[in-house]
């Protein structure tokens, strides 16, 4: 039996697609969302839809810090929890000068916080299973441009390396990293087209890419503490390019 599988902002982006992966390959799975209430029952049709159990939690991740209580919920609508995946996230440009007290918070809440408060919760609660944590191939650069934001998704890698430590044998901790695979709608095709020409692959990522990595760690049971970088190659360079260093047609801001 595969259990139930947690997905924090399962409703949206990589974390709709993570849930949806996890639906196929056979677990229940529980959608967070904050604010995208529809889009968080839409996927839980969609994933209804494929023969699995499916229901979605509401949670304020930049406030809430006891997750025992969701852990509960999720256990008593869909069976013993085995799986959680920290996937929401928050990601705000902001260099160290430009970074307030509010912003800085609200990114650490979410992005370091609530996986943190979420894996002891998920520990307490499930005698075994896996936790895997949503980073970013950004964590290979120092982009100033994002310093709230990718401090506290280094935080995060790092988290993942003490968690599997502390958990282990019972609970594996490991972390993906992905590159461009989801960009915002915003950025241009002269952006993407920038961003692919600094990935040695020269080619964009794609969701099946993340979902092979997503497999490939929960069948592997001999690895943990480890991050695995989906990205073709890309934080292997030696800057990395983000949307504030690009200097393409009318340029881009966010």
């Amino acid at each position: 039996m595969k259990g139930t599988a947690l997905v924090t902002g399962g409703a949206v982006r990589l974390g709709r697609a993570f849930a949806l992966g996890l639906a196929k390959l056979g677990y229940n799975v529980a959608i967070h969302f904050h604010q995208s209430e529809s889009a968080a029952e839409a996927t839980v049709d969609e994933i209804r839809s494929l023969g699995v159990k499916c229901a979605s939690f509401q949670a304020n991740f930049s406030q809430d810090t006891d997750f025992k209580p969701m852990m509960a919920a999720v256990c008593d609508r869909l069976g013993d929890l085995t799986v959680l995946v920290n996937s929401a996230s928050v990601y705000t440009a902001g260099s160290l000068m430009e970074t307030t007290p509010d912003l800085f918070d609200q990114q650490f809440a979410v992005n370091l916080r609530a996986p943190y408060f979420l894996s002891k919760a998920f520990a307490k609660y499930c005698q075994s299973g896996n936790i895997i944590n949503i980073i970013d191939n950004k964590i290979a650069f120092n982009q100033y441009q994002y310093s709230a934001y990718l401090l506290s998704k280094k935080a995060l890698a790092e988290l993942t390396k003490l968690a599997a430590i502390e958990l282990a044998p019972n609970i594996r901790v490991n972390g993906i990293a992905p590159g461009v695979t989801l960009p915002l709608a915003i950025r241009s095709e002269d952006y993407i087209a920038w961003r692919i020409r600094g990935i040695p692959l020269q080619c964009q990522g794609k969701i099946d890419y993340l979902l092979q990595g997503l497999q490939y760690i929960l069948d592997n049971d001999f690895v943990t503490g480890q991050i695995l970088t989906i990205d073709g190659g890309e934080s292997l360079t030696n800057i990395g390019q983000n949307a504030e260093n690009y200097r393409g047609l009318g340029g881009e801001t966010s």
